[in-house]
């Protein structure tokens, strides 16, 4: 059999055994996934010249009215930022040169919240169903879909980080299911993608447990998945879904501490109980100050329901234990505090969650429709606040800080970036300006850009 036809006959057979499988949802196959050297990034060398940088705010007053900018050169040296130079600055000998064609160079792009191991991005369309039972009959559906989407997770993933890369994106912390069906073939097998991609796209994975921590019996199969590769240990729905909050909470953390590991708990749940999960954690981390700084609580529904005076004080105790928030940017009757949480300090990230798969058709992998939309949520709608904003898809870089000073790039940041045609930060988030060019550790990942050794 040819090589085109055997491609084909395995697209039919899993498309068919899914189809039977999983109640009308068939999973697609994909060509195979980019393969780089596994875990080692190998960074590379070259000088960037005429981008546009942006180097301060035009004021009218008080009022920022306008961003300013100037052409540069960028030298990159072994995947990191080495010297911002002279726009016609001489190239050192031998350094190959690449034309950024007046375009604007942005930081590149962090999506904190997606789960890789489970997109039918890339394939045929899968028609979304009801649902019925709410997560619980997700999780039903879920024992019988995902062991026969294992043959294709890592080119279904692969092909999702390509969708990120062309979007700006080098960066994916991904939510990875861990649960008694799969066990942590789901970790082992995204590591491995992920690792094969290293030179052009960072990653930490989060141990998902799904199916619930303690109402799954599931803590010998979360430490396995620390020990097979995941970066953090996750969590679900304390009081709802995992059926007690303190023994949920605990162990999470617990494993957190004992395997040196950070925490992304989805916390769905609304009202008190929601925050109470959140109280514990934010306990927890005072208690062991080696958690700070690697405690992420992803969704945080429950702080849409606190007055702004309650939601302050919450804003500073997570500030003060260095506990970030991720963030799809929900919208409808309430909206996320992203502004309070911000003001006081928290370190906000976002991500796009599900891109195509049973839980969500709508999905789109761009993080920086994120900013745009938090500008429209939020009325972040003048220049500085537009601006600023881009910290919603870096994951906090922004070219100008708060003061407007230069604050990106500088010499040892890492050559991860972005060209976009546009005359600022603010132009890019508002016209989500086409990302032409992306690179990661300085490789080029994503668009096309000329070049020419001297």
């Amino acid at each position: 059999m040819e090589r085109t036809e055997m491609q084909l006959s395995r697209r039919g057979m899993l498309a068919a055994a899914l189809v039977a499988g999983a109640a009308g949802v068939a999973a697609p196959a994909f060509a195979a996934a980019k393969k780089g050297s596994p875990g080692t990034v190998h960074g590379a060398s070259f000088l960037l010249r005429n981008v546009l940088l942006e180097t301060g705010y035009r004021r009218e007053g008080t009022d920022v009215v306008g961003t300013e900018t100037a052409k540069a050169s960028v030298l990159v040296r072994d995947g990191k930022i080495a010297a911002i130079l002279a726009a016609d600055a001489p190239a050192p000998a031998g350094t190959t040169v690449r034309d950024g064609a007046g375009m604007l160079l942005l930081p590149s792009f962090r999506d904190m919240h997606i789960h890789l191991d489970k997109t039918f991005y890339g394939g045929p369309w899968v028609p979304p169903r009801k649902r019925t039972g709410g997560i619980r009959g997700q999780i039903v559906l879920e024992q019988t879909l995902l062991p026969q989407m294992l043959p294709t997770l890592e080119e279904r993933a692969g092909r999702l980080v390509d969708l990120l890369q062309s979007n700006g994106t080098t960066f994916a912390r991904s939510q990875c299911n861990v649960d008694p069906v799969i066990g942590t073939k789901h970790v082992e097998l995204l590591k491995h993608a992920l690792d094969q991609r290293a030179d052009g796209f960072g990653h930490e994975i989060v141990a998902f447990p799904q199916h619930g921590f303690i109402s799954a019996d599931l803590i010998p199969t979360m430490r396995a998945a620390m020990a097979a590769g995941a970066t953090h240990v996750g969590g679900i729905d304390p009081t709802t879904l995992d059926g007690g909050m303190e023994k949920s909470v605990d162990a999470m953390m617990q494993i957190a501490l004992d395997m040196n590991k950070g925490v992304d708990i989805h916390l769905h749940e609304p009202g008190a109980s929601g925050i109470a999960a959140i109280g514990r954690i934010t306990d927890t981390v005072a208690h062991e100050p080696s958690l700070r700084g690697k405690v992420t609580i992803s969704h945080a529904f429950s702080m849409m329901s606190l007055p702004v005076p309650e939601m302050e004080e919450l804003a500073v105790r997570l500030a003060s234990q260095q506990i970030s928030v991720a963030s799809t940017l929900p919208f409808g009757g309430r909206v996320m505090p992203i502004p309070v949480l911000l003001d006081q300090g928290v370190k906000v990230y976002t991500g796009t969650d599900s891109v195509e798969d049973h839980w969500s058709v709508f999905g789109s992998g761009d993080v920086l429709e994120k900013a745009k939309l938090a500008c429209q949520l939020y009325g972040w709608s003048d220049e500085y606040g537009i601006s600023q904003s881009l910290k919603i898809a870096t994951g906090g870089p922004t070219p100008l800080d708060a003061a407007g000073r230069q604050a990106w790039p500088k010499a040892g940041d890492a050559a991860d970036m972005v060209l976009v045609p546009a005359s600022c930060s603010a132009e890019a988030v508002a016209r989500l300006s086409p990302r032409k060019a992306v690179f990661h550790a300085g490789n080029l990942v994503a668009g096309t850009l000329g070049a020419e050794a001297i």
